[in-house]
């Protein structure tokens, strides 16, 4: 009889195992399935956004080949100056698509700036602006001859409160007596 116990229990344990193995299968089947379509879905958003990428423009500061990909015409300007992101800034402030390329063959380096041809006008007016900034701060002094120059006036100053008061001394010693 426990012979008989000992077989019926290690048949239903087989049976309860294979069932579970093949439980198991399907499970694995199904998470395996599961995951494929995930991993379509993710390549297939990748491929989407990436097609959206081809077809939007790029702005602001660009190279040369993106701005002659937009198959718009270009124009360009040569700078000597190599103060170049007070350049970008206002470019940027007047949303101008455009690109940089520094010239080495030449002793003092040129940049010369690269945009669309139906930019001029804005180009123009971000030029003046960049130009009449340059300029004033040329014009402007520094602000260690400024601080000499008020440094000096201040000397100057203390010097003729102390030839007043020498000369108020002399008046006063005088009325001591």
């Amino acid at each position: 009889m426990q012979d008989e116990i000992n077989t019926k229990v290690v048949a239903l344990v087989i049976r309860v195992a294979t069932k579970a193995g093949q439980l198991t299968e399907r499970e694995l089947k199904a998470a395996i399935n599961k995951y494929e379509q995930r991993e379509e879905h993710r390549r297939n958003v990748r491929q989407q956004k990436k097609a959206n990428r081809q077809y939007q423009p790029k702005y602001g500061k660009q190279t040369v080949g993106e701005l002659m990909e937009q198959n718009q015409g270009l124009t360009n300007i040569e700078i000597t100056n190599q103060n170049i992101k007070s350049f970008e800034r206002i470019a940027n402030k007047y949303n101008i698509d455009f690109a940089l390329k520094k010239d080495k063959n030449s002793e003092i380096p040129k940049y010369i700036v690269f945009f669309k041809a139906r930019d001029v006008d804005v180009m123009t007016a971000a030029f003046k602006e960049y130009t009449a900034k340059e300029l004033n701060k040329s014009k402007k002094q520094s602000i260690k001859k400024k601080l000499n120059k008020s440094a000096q006036k201040s000397k100057q100053q203390e010097q003729k409160r102390d030839r007043n008061r020498q000369r108020q001394k002399h008046r006063n010693r005088g009325r001591e007596l």
